[in-house]
C-alpha cells in the first residue's frame, strides 16, 4: 500500500465527508493505493456516525473510536499503530491542510529519502492569540531540538517513512515534537515543504492560545530532560548535589573557623543556617539522583534502542 492517511479528530462532523471526498479525488487522480484513518476522539456529536457510513461506501477508511477524550497524541498513536501504508500522512480533519499536498509529501519521501517531512504554513489564516505563542513556541523547538530548518513544529500536516511511525512513541501532548522524537530514534533526514493553509470552515479550533503554549514549554522541558539524562539521572541530580553540599559544608568550615578564633557565634550568623540547608539540600539530590537510577537500572526498556537491522 502507498498512503496511509491518519487523520484525529474531535467533534467534526461537518467537515468529515468533505475532507474524505476531496481525499479519494487525489488519490484517484494519482493512481495511489490507500487508506484512510480516521480516529475519532472522544467525539461527542456525529462524527463516529458519520465515519461508519464513509466505511460502508469505500474500503479504503478505517476508523479508531475512543471512549473518553484522550488527546491528540493518543489518537495519532493509535493511527500509527494500525497504519500499513508505505509513507504515512497525518492531517487535520477541520479542512485548514490541504489534501492537495499529499502528492508532493509522498514524493518527498519516496524518492529524495526523506524520514520526516514538515508542513510549514508560511501564511496562516489563525487568530493572533494562536499566532503569537506558536511563533515563540516554534523558536524556542528549534533551539532546544537542533532541528534549525523546521518553522512549524506543530503543523499537523507532515509525512513520514512507516519505519519512523513504528519506532516511535508518541504519548502524553508530543504530537508537537514528533520530528524531534524521529530525531532521537536515529531518523535525521528530516525536511520541510511551504502547505497552504485554509482559513477554517466549520467550527471553532479546539486548540487556542496561551494554555497551549505553556504546555508546549513544559512537554519540551520533559522531552529534553528525558534525552539527556533519561538514562543516567546520577549525572545531573548527582552534580547538583554534590556542588549543593561542598558550598554548604566549606561554608559550615568557614564559620567553625571563626567560631574556634573567637571573631564570631556560629548560631548568630544567617550563613550558618544557609550552610546546613544547602548541605541538607546536596544531600537529597545526590539521594534522588541515585534512586533515579536504581530504577532506571531496574526498568523493562533500560536498553530500549532503536535497532535499524540485525544479521
Amino acid at each position: 500500500m502507498d498512503i496511509s492517511v491518519v487523520i484525529p479528530l474531535y467533534n467534526e462532523e461537518e467537515s468529515i465527508p468533505e475532507l474524505f471526498g476531496w481525499i479519494e479525488r487525489v488519490m484517484a487522480e494519482n493512481h495511489f493505493s490507500y487508506e484512510v484513518i480516521f480516529i475519532s476522539d472522544g467525539s461527542t456529536d456525529r462524527s463516529w456516525d458519520i465515519i461508519t457510513e464513509l466505511k460502508e461506501k469505500s474500503t479504503c477508511v478505517k476508523g479508531i473510536k475512543f471512549r473518553r477524550n484522550y488527546g491528540k497524541s493518543p489518537a495519532l498513536y493509535c493511527g500509527f499503530k494500525a497504519a500499513e501504508g508505505d509513507v504515512v500522512i497525518t492531517m487535520d480533519a477541520d479542512l485548514q491542510d490541504s489534501p492537495d499536498e499529499i502528492p508532493e509529501l509522498y514524493r518527498l519521501v519516496k524518492e529524495e529519502r526523506y524520514d520526516v517531512v514538515s508542513g510549514y504554513k508560511q501564511k496562516r489564516y489563525d487568530p493572533l492569540s494562536k499566532t503569537l505563542p506558536t511563533k515563540l513556541f516554534n523558536a524556542t523547538a528549534r533551539a532546544v531540538s537542533g532541528i534549525k530548518n523546521l518553522h512549524d513544529f506543530n503543523c499537523g500536516l507532515k509525512a513520514y517513512r512507516r519505519d519512523v511511525v513504528k519506532n516511535i512513541e508518541v504519548y502524553g501532548e508530543m504530537h508537537r515534537y514528533i520530528p524531534y522524537l524521529a530525531k532521537q530514534a536515529g531518523f535525521d533526514k528530516i525536511g520541510e515543504k511551504v502547505v497552504h493553509h485554509q482559513a477554517r470552515k466549520y467550527g471553532t479550533s479546539k486548540f487556542m492560545g496561551w494554555n497551549r503554549f505553556v504546555n508546549g514549554y513544559l512537554d519540551l522541558l520533559t522531552l529534553w530532560f528525558l534525552s539527556v539524562f533519561g538514562k543516567k539521572p546520577m549525572h545531573v541530580f548527582g552534580f547538583l548535589g554534590t556542588i549543593m553540599f561542598l558550598i554548604g559544608f566549606l561554608a559550615a568550615f568557614i564559620l567553625a573557623i571563626g567560631k574556634i578564633l573567637g571573631l564570631l557565634y556560629i548560631t548568630d550568623s544567617a550563613f550558618f543556617y544557609l550552610s546546613l540547608t544547602m548541605m541538607m539540600m546536596g544531600t537529597q539530590f545526590f539521594l534522588t539522583g541515585f534512586l533515579g537510577d536504581l530504577i532506571s537500572r531496574s526498568s523493562t526498556t533500560r536498553n530500549d534502542y532503536q535497532i535499524e537491522e540485525t544479521i
